[in-house]
């Protein structure tokens, strides 16, 4: 299931280093096989989200971006569906994830914001995808 066009609009993008550092020493932490998400409640109704991958995991820019872009992929199917609102979330990227496929990457979102007791509740979700459609 994809997020649609209305709902990606929930999504606001983190810039500020001070944001993502906040998070990092602030919030919580769950670590999946393809990706870290770090999340530290934030007062707005909307999600606010951050990608991040450091040199360590791979030295080529290129390889680099490449794991941004899947998961800036992963969060827009995932978080507007899944995540509760009023949160910042960051995911990092890890060196699996470059080669992991790309469900896996969404099912290790939404097992990281299970764990993380970050899951919206179906309910409103389901209402949601039916407002829409109307």
């Amino acid at each position: 299931m994809h997020a649609r066009r209305t709902q990606l609009r929930t999504l606001e993008r983190l810039k500020d280093r001070a944001d993502f550092l906040k998070i990092q020493n602030k919030g919580q932490k769950w670590v999946s096989h393809g990706l870290i998400l770090q999340t530290l409640s934030y007062d707005s109704p909307q999600r606010r989200v951050g990608f991040t991958v450091s040199k360590k995991v791979d030295k080529s820019a290129v390889k680099r971006n490449r794991i941004k872009r899947r998961l800036r992929a992963v969060a827009a199917d995932i978080l507007p569906l899944y995540a509760r609102a009023s949160q910042d979330y960051v995911l990092v990227g890890r060196k699996g994830s470059i080669d992991r496929p790309y469900k896996a990457l969404c099912n290790d979102l939404k097992w990281c914001l299970g764990k993380l007791d970050l899951l919206a509740e179906q309910n409103s979700v389901a209402e949601e995808g039916k407002r829409e459609d109307a």
